[in-house]
């Protein structure tokens, strides 16, 4: 592939660069199942945390609240009894979204030659 078709190299190999914590956000383990989740609909906590499965009560609301404070997720809070709280995409966390979507594209495609990569692998690191 040629690389240099996609534009300048980023810098976040360097410690210090700002787009390393923002790549970071978008990538954590959480933020790419929650960005994925709300490129489609708008959610409310409880039905998030049902749709990203697996995650804490406790992480996801780390996630959605680092995920609020760089811009990508609205958090819309009503005030209704009981409370009522939305979290959307914002248009800037929408284009974060597509590219994240897109990457879960390539791995679900991609899984069957992982798994064949893996298996071959550890069947030359069982040989001695």
């Amino acid at each position: 592939m040629n690389v240099s078709a996609l534009g300048p190299r980023p810098d976040v190999n360097r410690p210090m660069c700002p787009a390393r914590p923002v790549l970071e956000h978008v990538t954590s383990r959480w933020g790419v199942l929650v960005l994925i989740a709300l490129v489609e609909r708008s959610y409310r906590f409880s039905e998030l945390r049902r749709e990203v499965g697996g995650v804490s009560e406790k992480m996801l609301a780390q996630t959605l609240q680092t995920l609020e404070r760089d811009g990508f997720v609205h958090r819309d809070a009503k005030p209704v009894i009981p409370p009522r709280v939305d979290y959307t995409l914002t248009a800037l966390g929408r284009e974060a979204a597509e590219q994240v979507w897109a990457l879960a594209c390539w791995a679900d495609r991609s899984v069957g030659a992982v798994q064949a990569a893996r298996e071959a692998y550890d069947a030359r690191r069982a040989t001695p």
